[in-house]
């Protein structure tokens, strides 16, 4: 039996919540493929897990200042997960995970997708591997989809080579509320990611590509000089959520970027 019409409660909420992070707001629909194995989980339909998640967007900073709409209002429930995660984005991913497995009746470990995350430190607990994992994971997720699994600087738009960047390097971030920020990322192919890793190339306050004179100065062919030249100045494609934080990207001028 459908639980259509029962109130949502916590649980469904923040596995709402969660998706709503790791997807455009324009592919909330009841076609989206996610939605609904969320949906048949839950045990309500897809218009119904979509109409929540537009509940849950109403509380969106970023979208209000876009004026982009959404539903005119959501309940007291809504607003207190959007609160309460906001800035715990690792805690909101594992408590989705769990909340998951429970229901799915797995160890929560089972149901993650592993592959192609960084190496954590060794000397961490298994509940604390699993849940950086799980945040690693999220943060991947929620940065690709939020460029729409494209390159910010060159449009390349193939996700099997694309980096969910950390602007304020992970090493560098408060654990809770900087790591896995989806606004503390860019999606970028590796040798951009690579390059801004290593502060050769930075964003300004307008979200335009500055070039490091060090690298200006890098022998290499005419052609690939060129191309690489071609995107000083130039603004990113901004992404469909979550702004690249502009305490991040500071962070990024002044102690990574190695100057004009």
């Amino acid at each position: 039996m459908g639980r259509n019409g029962e109130k949502w409660n916590r649980e469904e909420t923040i596995l709402a919540f969660e998706l709503y992070c790791r997807t455009p707001f324009s592919k909330i629909s009841q076609s989206n493929k996610e939605i609904q194995e969320l949906a048949e989980l839950l045990g309500r339909t897809p218009g119904s897990v979509g109409l929540k998640m537009h509940n849950l967007a109403h509380f969106d900073p970023e979208l209000q200042k876009r004026n982009v709409s959404a539903m005119a209002h959501g309940s007291k429930l809504d607003f207190a997960i959007f609160q309460e995660f906001a800035n715990d984005w690792e805690g909101l991913s594992y408590q989705a995970q769990l909340i998951k497995a429970k229901m799915k009746g797995l160890p929560a470990e089972d149901i993650l997708e592993m592959d192609d995350l960084p190496l954590l430190p060794e000397g961490l607990t298994h509940d604390q591997l699993i849940k950086a994992r799980v945040g690693q994971n999220f943060f991947r997720l929620s940065v690709l989809t939020a460029y729409n699994n494209q390159c910010c600087i060159t449009g390349l738009q193939f996700p099997q080579l694309l980096v969910a960047s950390h602007i304020k390097p992970w090493a560098k971030s408060d654990e809770k509320t900087e790591r896995t920020n989806p606004s503390n990322g860019l999606a970028l192919n590796p040798f951009h990611d690579k390059v801004f890793d290593k502060g050769f190339i930075t964003l300004d306050k307008n979200y335009q590509i500055v070039i490091s004179s060090q690298i200006k100065e890098v022998p290499m062919d005419k052609e690939t000089q060129q191309w690489f030249m071609s995107y000083e100045h130039q603004k990113i494609l901004m992404p469909d959520k979550f702004l690249p934080g502009k305490q991040f990207i500071e962070f990024h001028n002044d102690v990574i970027f190695l100057g004009a």
